[in-house]
C-alpha cells in the first residue's frame, strides 16, 4: 500500500482529519489533503456493482454501517474515506471522500457533503443541503459546521465558510467566501466574510449596488438574532426561526 493509501484508512476509521479543532478555531492539516488528491491520481476507475445498482469510479463504497452503529437510508452513499461517527442518519443522501460527520448527526434527503467538509455532532442537515468540497489547494479550510447547528433545506455552504457552533441557517441561505454576512440587530450593520458566529439565526438577504447600468441587488446573509435557550437540540429549525417571525 501507498502512503496515499494509508492515509485514506486512517481517514476512513476516523484516526485523521482533514481538519480539527484547535483553541477556539481550527488546524487544517494540508498533508492529509495532498494525500487525498495523491489517492486520486494513484487509483485506476474500475466498475462497482452494489446490489442492483452499478457504477464506474475509482474510489469504493464506505461498508460495515452496522459495526460502526451508522443507519444509511437507500440509496445514501458514503465514499471510502469519510468518517461517519455513531449515531449518524444518512438519508438518501451523499457523503464524500476526506468528510468527517459528528455523533448523532442527521444527513437528510438529497444533501451531499463535501470532499474534507467538518460537519459537527448533533447537526441536521436538512433536505437538499449543499456542503462544498475543498481539497486544494493543500491548506485550504474545508467547509466546517460546528456542533449542534441547523441547516435549513436547500441552503448551500461553500468555499470553507464555517458556521459557528448551535447556529441557525434558515432555508435558501448561500454562504461562499465573498458573500457579506452582516449583523443587523445593532445601531450598526457589521460584516462577516466566511464566518457565522455561534448561536446566530441567518436568514437570506439582498444589498443595493451601484453599477455603470444602474443599481441591483446583490444576494447577502442577514444576522437576525441569537438563537434563544428555549431553542435547544430537541427543536426544529422552525421553531427557531419563528422566535424571530420568519
Amino acid at each position: 500500500m501507498s502512503h496515499a493509501d494509508d492515509v485514506v484508512a486512517a481517514l476512513d476509521r476516523g484516526e485523521v482529519r482533514v481538519a480539527e479543532p484547535e483553541g477556539e478555531g481550527w488546524k487544517v492539516n494540508a498533508d492529509v489533503q495532498q494525500a487525498i488528491n495523491e489517492y486520486f491520481r494513484e487509483r485506476q476507475m474500475e466498475p462497482l456493482e452494489v446490489g442492483p445498482f452499478a457504477y464506474h469510479d475509482k474510489i469504493p463504497l464506505k461498508t460495515n454501517y452496522d459495526e460502526l452503529g451508522v443507519r444509511v437510508v437507500p440509496p445514501a452513499t458514503a465514499r471510502f474515506g469519510a468518517y461517519l461517527s455513531r449515531g449518524v442518519v444518512l438519508m438518501p443522501s451523499y457523503v464524500n471522500i476526506g468528510a468527517w460527520v459528528g455523533p448523532n448527526t442527521m444527513v437528510d434527503t438529497w444533501a451531499t457533503v463535501g470532499s474534507g467538509a467538518q460537519i459537527g455532532a448533533n447537526v441536521h442537515l436538512a433536505g437538499g443541503v449543499g456542503i462544498g468540497g475543498v481539497l486544494e489547494p493543500p491548506g485550504a479550510q474545508p467547509v466546517i459546521v460546528e456542533d449542534g447547528a441547523f441547516i435549513g433545506s436547500r441552503a448551500i455552504v461553500v468555499e470553507g465558510v464555517r458556521v459557528g457552533r448551535e447556529a441557525v441557517v434558515a432555508p435558501n441561505v448561500t454562504l461562499t467566501a465573498s458573500v457579506p454576512i452582516i449583523d443587523v440587530t445593532g445601531d450598526e450593520p457589521v460584516e462577516h466574510r466566511g464566518y457565522v458566529p455561534p448561536r446566530s439565526v441567518v436568514v437570506p438577504g439582498t444589498r443595493p449596488k451601484e453599477f455603470p447600468a444602474g443599481t441591483f441587488h446583490l444576494s447577502c446573509a442577514l444576522i437576525i438574532g441569537q438563537r434563544r435557550e428555549s431553542t435547544d437540540l430537541r427543536t426544529s429549525l422552525n421553531d427557531a426561526l419563528r422566535d424571530y417571525s420568519i
